[in-house]
């Protein structure tokens, strides 16, 4: 049995360690994308040219296949 071992499963915590650094890394790969601001810039004029929206938020995520960006949008009552 390792020192480690004595004060809780270092598993556990070898799973949650890699965990975090999967999201780091996803975030990194997603933000080095170089278009992204361009891109978000010009969703947000088309957003605000056809709604009057000023609540619109942007989030991005990637894994291992793939890279999203997210938009949210809230509409007022039409």
């Amino acid at each position: 049995m390792s020192v480690f071992g004595m004060f809780g499963g270092s598993k556990k915590s070898a799973t949650n360690a890699r965990e975090r650094l999967k999201l780091v890394l996803s975030h990194e790969r997603t933000a080095n994308i170089p278009y992204l601001e361009d891109m978000q810039r010009e969703i947000l004029q088309v957003v605000q040219k056809y709604t009057q929206s000023t609540d619109i938020h942007f989030s991005t995520n990637s894994n291992s296949h793939i890279s999203t960006l997210e938009v949210q949008i809230t509409l007022g009552n039409a």
